[in-house]
């Protein structure tokens, strides 16, 4: 059984910062890429940011310069820090992670999302 678990959503004014966490827990043998994606209510789910299990990091180009997404692959943790942030990134919050677990099965979990919200 694996488990993610999302912290670190919340209210911050514009401008401001937040730094989500993401914790895999469970039968994990492995864990490839990392993703953070984003959700508005009656949209799609839009990824914003993906770091493989090297490090190497991508961003959506609405993030670029503003977000950072890092891993720590010994407490199979990834985290997304946020600054310079905008009412438009006002969303649902969720990681995903591409794993393999003891059995050699190849498995994709998602946290259960967390809100973030920015407004004055």
């Amino acid at each position: 059984q694996v488990q993610l678990v999302e912290s670190g959503g919340g209210l911050v004014q514009p401008g401001g910062s937040l730094r989500l966490s993401c914790t895999a827990s469970g039968d994990i043998f492995s864990i490839n890429d990392m993703n953070w994606y984003r959700q508005t209510p009656g949209q799609e789910r839009e990824l914003v940011a993906t770091i493989t299990s090297g490090g190497s990091p991508n961003y959506a180009d609405s993030v670029k310069g503003r977000f950072t997404i890092s891993r720590d692959n010994a407490k199979n943790t990834v985290y997304l820090q946020m600054n310079s942030l905008k009412p438009e990134d006002t969303a649902v919050y969720y990681c995903k992670a591409d794993l393999i677990d003891t059995s050699s099965n190849a498995w994709i979990f998602w946290g259960q999302g967390t809100q973030v919200t920015v407004s004055s």
